[in-house]
């Protein structure tokens, strides 16, 4: 090459840019979150697709849930009147009597002065007396003296009212003045005998005629005193030949006392022979009333929890038949991108919904039905709250059994024989 004596520089070749194709890895589709408003919605679509299907089926739910609330909010009902009664009559009192003797086969005598003595005891708060007084009382002389139609006769002193706690019903207690004249108070078992509504009427009693001053209420924890007429003291011994012998000691003493004073009340009232004297708790009945209460019952619940189940299979029979009518909508929600568990959710909370609906309903009918019988029976009412828990949460619980192989089966439909088949 000529040139300017310098050669010239050639650049060497450059190598074409190869570019490679990179692809970006393409995301995975994921399903869209459901909110439990969408749950919600899509859960109670077939409910509100069969109103009478939906009450059906909820009526066997509401039938074993009514029939368990109602048993327990009855027998609770009976419960709390029974303690409400203990609590009135209190659970302090104890009754000294005499004792069969062991080979004579007769009633020992208390002493005369036994009521004294119980009185003294620490811890007593009050002593009522009662002796029984060997004659008949009957509406009038006309009766034959045999016919006596279980009513007692018993003389009473006049703290026997206070240490019962008992109250006239109709007009009054025994006192200082009628307690020595031929004047009875009648226990409102021996007055209905008798035929005696109002206080002024006369019974015929030892060969004269006795004016009837009161009618007592019931007292529960003295029934012996319910069917009895009872008689002054001082009235017993000098019209009646009443030989002044107490066969009856009632007292109350304060709570906590009750255990040290039945451990010394036999030896007190009679302390020759404490062994004919028969100490008891008139209020231990009724304590084991309330507490076996709610026994019979137990039946009644089995009953209810056997119509819960009936009503948990219809639950499922309904749910599967909706399975098998939905099929078309199913798939098509298949299709659209609705997952398995989806449609489980689905299904499963339309189960839960129908059941919630029967529990809710029958907890209203079981309450309410209790409050008819407490009402009637002048009970308070009550419906124990674990009662209402337990008996929703079992139902919940039935709801979730009978919709899982519903849904299930929903779940495994393929969308493409679900569509075809529709």
């Amino acid at each position: 090459m000529a040139g300017n004596g310098t050669e010239a520089r050639t650049k060497p070749p450059t190598k074409p840019r190869t570019t490679r194709n990179r692809t970006k890895p393409r995301a995975r589709l994921r399903p869209p979150r459901l909110t439990p408003r969408d749950v919600l919605h899509a859960g109670s679509a077939g409910l509100r697709s069969r109103p009478v299907r939906v009450f059906l089926s909820a009526l066997g739910i509401a039938i074993g849930i009514a029939t368990m609330i109602a048993v327990v909010g009855i027998s609770s009902s009976s419960q709390a009147k029974l303690l409400r009664e203990l609590d009135k009559l209190g659970t302090n009192m104890l009754v000294a009597t005499p004792a069969p003797a062991m080979f004579s086969g007769q009633d020992t005598k208390l002493p005369k002065e036994a009521p004294g003595m119980v009185s003294r005891i620490a811890g007593v708060e009050s002593v009522g007396t009662t002796g029984d007084v060997g004659e008949s009382v009957r509406r009038s002389e006309n009766i034959p003296k045999e016919e006596t139609g279980g009513i007692a006769l018993k003389a009473a002193k006049d703290d026997l009212l206070g240490t019962l706690r008992a109250s006239v019903a109709r007009g009054a207690w025994l006192n200082a003045a009628t307690a020595r004249y031929p004047s009875v108070v009648l226990g409102h078992v021996a007055a209905r005998r008798l035929g005696i509504t109002e206080p002024g009427q006369q019974v015929f009693i030892g060969g004269r005629h006795f004016t009837v001053t009161g009618i007592l209420a019931p007292v529960p924890l003295a029934p012996e005193v319910e069917r009895a007429a009872l008689v002054g003291w001082e009235a017993a011994e000098q019209l009646l030949g009443f030989d002044g012998h107490p066969t009856a000691v009632y007292e109350r003493s304060a709570d906590d006392r009750v255990a040290a004073v039945r451990s010394l009340i036999a030896q007190t009232t009679n302390p020759r022979t404490p062994s004919g004297v028969s100490v008891t708790d008139p209020s231990a009945a009724l304590q084991a009333k309330a507490a076996t209460e709610g026994a019979f019952s137990t039946l009644l619940l089995g009953l209810g929890g056997i119509a819960l189940l009936v009503g948990g299979v219809g639950v499922a029979n309904t749910m599967i038949i909706s399975v098998l009518e939905r099929r078309h909508e199913i798939g098509l929600r298949r299709s659209l991108g609705a997952t398995k568990g989806q449609i489980r959710i689905q299904f499963v909370t339309e189960s839960l919904l129908l059941s919630g609906l029967g529990g809710l309903a029958g907890i209203a009918l079981g309450a309410a039905a209790t409050a008819v019988y407490a009402r009637a029976g002048d009970l308070p009412w009550v419906v124990p709250l674990w009662a209402v828990t337990g008996g929703f949460a079992a139902t919940l619980a039935i709801g979730t059994l009978a919709g899982l192989y519903p849904a299930v089966r929903a779940a495994r439909l393929s969308p493409t024989l679900a569509l075809q088949a529709a």
